[in-house]
């Protein structure tokens, strides 16, 4: 369940499927280089069949969120491209429905497929490494797709691959980087050439205090150099791209913190960086090329094997900068169902909690970006857990929320096209999670 402020103790469920055992898990990593054979490996999605509100009786207080939402999800703010969907997590069962299977470009509501990939592929505990190995006469830092590498952790690396190049006698080093771990950076399909440096940095191996400039490998080398001169050492030259040899010693290690923290972190602030290197480290784990191209087909395929619909999913990336994605909103609502069922908890409960609380600062959903803070939304606050997702013309919220009926519920809502500036949408948005959780009358 979210880490939301509520002290309501939760509702209990009765699931049969059993947790994903990590033989089953390592199984998967095999298994993603072939065509998804039908077989499901993991605890699915009971809502992933093709469900569609309607069917369901509801109980009163469904009932009531259903007719809100029928008359709410009519407000002009909300234009006319609008998919959304309402389920009850426990029961499975759809509560309401609009749209819900039109595939609409989702923006950061994508996050939440790559963060069920990495976190299956890799496991939540994995750690990304970042290296200094000697090789005559360089030292070089060579990059592990750390997109949380800070300047701290360079100067700790500096220090030790110094003290080791004294030890050896050595009084002067030239510094090198080498980021081979990924191909040369791309455009995904459907992004802009403006995303360039400000919205997402070229993707690589290696970076430094998630600083957007072109060659993010050689800004990190030419720093790590700076902090090897520091220490004493005389550096020589000019920082280059180089490759480690096999003989390489080794001087220096940082491993990241772990998967599940980085992962939390990503969905709170939506960090189209750290999200775009999991992508590829993704894809890299399943044992395929470090691309858009085999990070999405990842993504698919192990969102497929978990049981979730692929119908009318399309993703070029992993973040949700690119305007060619189309997801449905009963797809997202899939992917949160697979995250909050605790039989998956053991791996994937890190996408639950790692989903901006309403009213939360430093989040996406915090008072800074105006959320939560009208007449109608400023009720839930702290009682909503969604992730954001905002492009020029697409705006998502989709998450849980404990309902009036003490039992909690998956929402899922993205609008296309509204002709209402950005900040209203989103106010019309936060109004439909409080109608979901009840708070608005």
């Amino acid at each position: 369940m979210p880490n939301s402020p509520s002290t309501d103790g939760t509702s209990g469920r009765h699931r049969r499927r059993r947790p994903l055992s990590p033989a089953l898990r390592r199984a998967a990593v095999v298994v993603v280089a072939a065509p998804v054979a039908g077989t499901i490996l993991f605890g699915g999605s009971a809502f992933a069949a093709g469900q569609t509100a309607g069917t369901a009786t509801l109980d009163p207080a469904e009932q009531t969120i259903a007719d809100k939402l029928d008359a709410r999800v009519q407000d002009t703010r909300l234009g006319s491209t609008f998919s959304g969907v309402v389920i009850d997590s426990t029961e499975k069962t759809p509560i309401w429905g609009h749209a819900a299977t039109t595939a609409l470009m989702p923006a950061s509501n994508t996050k939440l497929g790559t963060s069920t990939a990495a976190l299956t592929i890799l496991g939540p505990d994995h750690r990304f490494t970042t290296k200094a190995v000697y090789d005559d006469g360089t030292l070089l830092l060579v990059g592990g797709g750390d997109r949380t590498l800070t300047t701290a952790d360079l100067t700790a690396m500096a220090a030790t691959a110094v003290a080791g190049l004294k030890d050896a006698g050595l009084t002067s080093v030239k510094v090198a980087v080498d980021d081979s771990l990924f191909p040369a950076p791309t455009l995904a399909t459907g992004w802009n050439d403006g995303y360039y440096p400000d919205s997402v940095a070229p993707v690589r191996a290696l970076v430094v205090d998630g600083r957007h400039v072109t060659d993010t490998s050689l800004d990190a080398g030419q720093i790590f150099a700076k902090l090897v001169a520091k220490q004493g050492m005389t550096v020589t030259g000019t920082v280059a791209h180089a490759t480690a040899g096999t003989e390489s010693v080794p001087m220096a290690r940082h491993d990241s913190a772990a998967l599940s923290a980085v992962v939390e972190h990503m969905l709170k602030v939506s960090d189209n960086d750290i999200a775009e290197t999991l992508l590829r480290m993704t894809a890299l784990g399943a044992g395929r090329p470090a691309t858009f191209e085999d990070g999405t087909a990842v993504v698919r395929q192990i969102l497929a094997q978990y049981g979730v619909s692929l119908t009318d999913y399309e993703i070029h990336d992993g973040s949700g900068l690119s305007r060619s994605n189309r997801i449905p909103a009963q797809t997202i609502a899939d992917i949160l169902d697979l995250a909050d069922d605790p039989a998956n908890a053991p791996t994937l409960k890190y996408i639950v909690d790692g989903l901006p609380v309403s009213g939360e600062a430093g989040s996406t959903l915090g008072p800074e970006w105006g959320r939560f803070d009208t007449a109608d939304s400023k009720c839930a606050v702290g009682k909503v857990s969604a992730k954001t997702g905002t492009l020029t013309g697409a705006i998502a919220l989709s998450g849980l929320t404990k309902a009036a009926d003490g039992r909690w519920k998956i929402f899922s809502f993205i609008e296309n096209n509204s002709t209402a500036a950005p900040d209203a949408t989103k106010d019309a948005l936060d109004g439909l999670a409080a109608t979901v959780n009840g708070c608005w009358a």
